[in-house]
């Protein structure tokens, strides 16, 4: 694959401090003062993975995204302008910005920022978490994964799909079209919300301890309103997590246990138990809405629906012998 993994997000705000104390004091970042009207924070040995820009928005500034090798951007800028999206180099300045090799950046259909970046600059210094956990599951699998609102599936699906090269994991059309892909083997790096709406919907990061998403719910929980989705398992990746509202509106994932598969040899497939086995109650939802998600866990619930064993861990599978 010519892509690879989600490398960074990079969101517009002028809630610095408010966004500090989120994305390092709840998620676990390692905050670095950029100088000025940015904030970074780390996840991993990357220099950074979340950009923060004091700038009017509140939104989604531009995803950026790995290939593999740096004549992919050439390959890709070509494929895009044929097809008649204009896409624009990186000069050296943005590159060192944004901590890369090289880059070119375009926006998609619906006017999202998408940057395609070969050589994220990597640290020898050790990453130091915001706040106690364990670290996050990145390297390979990149990032984490994100997801958007679209307003017309059928426009954004070909476009990234058959012009950029991502890979359809799952999808699911009730009780709104959902798009799943995957660039390497975490069950997906990027999807797409067929809302009707616009902007970004949530990020996700995983976490490589189960108690480490524990405490943030805990930390989260504190804060009234803060707590978006209660703490549940998703039906297509297996994750179990809570989103959390961030300072800018959209919402971030807390993950583990993330599903991964062979890219090989996946195929692509529908699925219709709703999002979640259970949990992921949607408190900023009215009850309409919020019921009709609630119904589609009661029905999965009703038919015994549940993942399969993923990971030696007895206590979740009953394997546990009392120490026999």
């Amino acid at each position: 694959m010519a892509l690879t993994a989600l490398a960074y997000l990079g969101i517009r705000s002028e809630r610095l401090e408010d966004w500090g104390d989120f994305a390092s004091g709840l998620l676990g970042m390692q905050r670095i003062d950029r100088g000025g009207r940015t904030l970074a924070f780390r996840m991993d040995s990357q220099q950074q993975r979340l950009l923060v820009s004091d700038e009017a928005g509140d939104t989604l500034a531009f995803i950026g995204f790995e290939v593999a090798a740096k004549a992919d951007l050439d390959l890709l800028a070509a494929r895009l302008d044929a097809a008649g999206t204009p896409v624009h180099p990186g000069d050296a300045a943005l590159a060192d910005r944004r901590q890369v090799g090289a880059l070119v950046w375009f926006f998609d259909p619906m006017g999202n920022r998408i940057e395609l970046v070969h050589a994220p600059r990597q640290t020898p210094e050790p990453f130091t978490p915001g706040r106690p956990i364990e670290g996050f599951k990145t390297g390979p699998l990149g990032m984490g994964h994100a997801v958007l609102h679209v307003k017309d599936v059928v426009v954004m699906l070909p476009f990234y799909r058959d012009l950029l090269g991502f890979h359809v994991s799952d999808y699911g059309l009730t009780p709104y079209p959902l798009y799943f892909f995957h660039l390497n083997p975490r069950h997906h790096s990027f999807a797409m919300v067929g809302s009707g709406g616009a902007g970004f919907h949530h990020f996700m990061v995983e976490y490589r301890n189960l108690d480490d998403v524990g405490q943030g719910y805990d930390i989260a929980g504190l804060d009234p309103g803060r707590i978006a989705y209660t703490l549940g398992r998703h039906t297509n990746d297996y994750m179990t997590s809570f989103y959390a509202k961030t300072p800018s509106g959209f919402f971030v994932e807390s993950g583990w246990g993330g599903r991964q598969i062979d890219p090989a040899t996946w195929e692509p497939l529908e699925t219709h138990d709703g999002p979640s086995f259970w949990g992921h109650e949607r408190l900023y939802l009215p009850e309409g809405p919020r019921g009709k998600m609630r119904e589609m866990r009661m029905e999965a619930a009703r038919r015994g629906v549940r993942a399969p064993p993923l990971v030696d861990c007895p206590w979740l599978y009953d394997q546990w012998t009392g120490g026999r």
